[in-house]
């Protein structure tokens, strides 16, 4: 099931593309994607939007081996994509996948048989705010335990990071169950010893069949990975999924898969995956 565990990511500010060339990398993804990229003013969204859609496709197509052309990628009614194919084969019991997005980075994650979430952020505020002015703002989604850890953490910047982390693991566990909703995460309250041994406890019950990892991603930015039971699935979700159930040594053994590192994908790489002839026509146009 290894081979199911993937984490990939794309550095946007090394994308520039001109008119054309953007266009030529939207033109690889099917024609109903369209409209949800150039819904989007500004470029930056619409170079998100787009490439989000490219990592998704080119993932399932090379995890996978399902041709470009018979990948359906819908979303459930909380906006959270899916793959909708019975060709999975038994390999990957439950493969599901996650893409996140915030400054400088779009990145997809997947799992063979565990429900995955992925979550990116930029450890940044808004102009004109303080530190202590923009967290206050989300006080109501920690327990007063997180909290306290968040406002006890030291200088202002100190405070800023441990709030992101905080922050961007709660983001992985929603994204990961499906839910579109942040109502109740201050009853998911997270544990660490110096974030690298990280649980959860959702009511104030040890949650056991949930991993996580939290690391810095580069240029201030950070990156959660959650993984955890298909049972913790929201209803909508879980009509996407083949199988909930799982005795327990097939669930522990996928729940204790290797974390794999993130690899570095380039846009054109990703199109050479889809698409190689207009991977060839980019090429020449850039030469």
């Amino acid at each position: 099931m290894e081979k199911g565990v993937r984490r990939w990511v794309v550095d946007l500010s090394k994308w520039d593309p001109s008119p054309p060339e953007f266009s030529s990398a939207l033109s690889v993804l099917p024609q109903h994607e369209h409209p949800s990229i150039t819904r989007y003013f500004r470029m930056e969204d619409r170079k998100r939007a787009l490439v989000s859609r490219l990592l998704q496709y080119a993932l399932v197509h090379q995890v996978l081996g399902i041709p470009f052309d018979e990948i359906t990628i819908n979303r459930t009614v909380e906006g959270k994509p899916y793959l909708e194919c019975d060709k999975v084969g038994g390999e990957f019991p439950n493969f599901n996948f996650n893409v996140s997005h915030h400054g400088d980075y779009v990145a997809i994650a997947s799992e063979p048989l565990c429900l995955v979430g992925l979550d990116i952020v930029s450890c940044v505020i808004p102009h004109k705010e303080t530190v202590l002015g923009f967290i206050q703002n989300f006080s109501s989604y920690f327990s007063s335990l997180e909290w306290d850890n968040i406002v006890n953490a030291g200088s202002c910047e100190d405070i800023l990071v441990e709030f992101y982390r905080y922050w961007c693991l709660k983001e992985a566990y929603v994204k990961a169950i499906g839910s579109g909703l942040a109502y109740g995460l201050d009853k998911v309250e997270f544990h660490n010893t110096k974030w690298t041994s990280i649980s959860v406890k959702i009511n104030g019950e040890d949650m056991r069949e949930w991993r996580f990892w939290l690391s810095e991603m580069g240029k201030r930015h950070l990156v959660s990975i959650a993984r955890g039971h298909p049972r913790s699935a929201t209803e909508s979700y879980k009509k996407t999924l083949k199988r909930i159930e799982f005795n327990e040594e097939e669930y522990h053994m996928a729940l204790h898969l290797p974390n794999v590192d993130f690899v570095s994908q380039t846009v054109e790489e990703l199109i050479s995956v889809l698409h190689p002839k207009v991977y060839d026509i980019t090429n020449k146009n850039n030469t």
